[in-house]
């Protein structure tokens, strides 16, 4: 053995630096999710966005900003920190193109606008947890505190709808880490960011319809996840219309339930 050992020492060297290097590499090109605010580019429009962590690495802890680019398919959102006079108007678009979405809520908006809740939840809409508090979740390290903050918010809801809340979760300000991905995926939930938004947040500052369809039209793409604000005047006064043109591009409408159980086939 001494001798098989002295007489191939250079080889095994070798070889072990090259197992080395190839154990490095495959490190290196584990794709690492990314902790902070969720992100997009759009390289080219009318096509799928690239996100900051990719749909095959987020499908890992059951999250998605992205359904099926094969179809022409959109899965709406709305995100909601308060009421603004505007999500009457929303829904009687969706019901008048029978569209679903899905609205992410905080609990201070289930606990000031109960009938406006059970209304989603009567015309098919999907209710989300955007957790009770809305908090910078990423620095929510503590499995406790992070359970609190959806399990809270599920118990309003039971106590405002009488339903069980379906598992679709989305970190407020679109703020998450790998942690945060894994302990939603333990309590059930799909973590859920988009692939279409624009600024339309801001109260004092609202775009023109214009300026909105210049940003939602172009953009559209197979399998986009839209986020909205219901708190938007502009998306309140533009989304009959908006439903129209996207359909004459010849998109439909799905829910985010249809989209996890298309990814889990």
């Amino acid at each position: 053995m001494r001798k098989f050992l002295r007489r191939n020492l250079p080889l095994l060297l070798v070889l072990c630096v090259l197992t080395g290097l190839i154990v490095v590499a495959c490190e290196r090109n584990r794709e690492t999710v990314a902790t902070g605010s969720w992100g997009l580019s759009f390289p080219q429009e009318g096509q799928p966005p690239t996100g900051n962590t990719s749909s095959e690495r987020l499908k890992e802890y059951g999250a998605a900003y992205l359904g099926d680019t094969t179809q022409k398919v959109i899965y709406l959102t709305f995100d909601a920190g308060y009421e603004n006079g505007c999500t009457a108007q929303i829904l009687d678009a969706l019901k008048k193109h029978n569209v679903p979405a899905t609205f992410f809520l905080v609990g201070n908006y289930i606990e000031q606008n109960p009938e406006l809740v059970k209304r989603m939840v009567a015309e098919g809409h999907i209710v989300g947890n955007h957790t009770y508090h809305h908090y910078d979740m990423s620095k929510i390290g503590d499995r406790e505190t992070f359970q609190k903050e959806l399990n809270d918010l599920e118990a309003l809801y039971t106590q405002t709808t009488g339903e069980t809340m379906k598992k679709f979760y989305r970190p407020p300000q679109g703020i998450y880490s790998e942690e945060n991905l894994k302990m939603a995926q333990e309590m059930g939930y799909h973590t859920v960011f988009w692939s279409l938004a624009y600024v339309d947040w801001l109260n004092d500052d609202q775009p023109t319809s214009e300026q909105a369809f210049a940003k939602l039209i172009p953009r559209i793409h197979n399998g986009a996840i839209v986020l909205l604000h219901s708190t938007s005047q502009t998306n309140a006064a533009i989304l009959d219309d908006l439903l129209t043109r996207w359909e004459e591009l010849g998109y439909e409408f799905a829910s985010l339930e249809t989209l996890f159980s298309e990814q889990a086939s």
